[in-house]
């Protein structure tokens, strides 16, 4: 498993806003409130990737989530999914949406849900709402990574 370290930053790190960038993520609402950041750093201190969340009453969107494309397969996407979820608090539930990232996902713990399953502040976030396209893939975490 790659050992990396989180590090927590605001929605206007420009290392962020570039990394979701080149990686064709949105970032039209990262600067909003109530959503957290953060870097992931190698054991020798280089930004490998960063990854986000955002809250929603008792659960969790699970946002942002992007490996620098030198380091992608070798472990840190999943390293980073695990560290960014092992904080919150028991009971909530993580979802996301992707266009394009449900295989590594559902490796990891992730399966396809309906979008009427979804708790209704989930839904109404942003991403859900208006960001993301009516045919992304919306994905709940069943068992904490490993």
């Amino acid at each position: 498993m790659s050992i990396i370290r989180l590090e927590q930053i605001t929605g206007s790190d420009a290392g962020l806003k570039a990394a979701l960038t080149d990686a064709h993520l949105p970032i039209d609402d990262i600067e909003d409130g109530g959503r957290t950041f953060f870097k992931a750093l190698s054991a020798e201190g280089q930004i490998v990737g960063f990854s986000g969340l955002e809250r929603c009453d008792g659960d969790y969107l699970l946002r942002s989530v992007v490996v620098h494309p030198d380091r992608r397969g070798s472990g840190l996407g999943k390293a980073m999914v695990e560290g960014t979820v092992a904080s919150l608090a028991p009971g909530g539930a993580v979802f996301l949406a992707t266009t394009s990232a449900a295989p590594f996902f559902a490796r990891i713990g992730f399966s396809e849900v309906q979008r009427d399953s979804v708790p209704a502040a989930v839904l109404a976030t942003r991403q859900l709402s208006s960001i993301c396209p009516s045919s992304a893939t919306i994905m709940k975490l069943i068992k904490p990574p490993t």
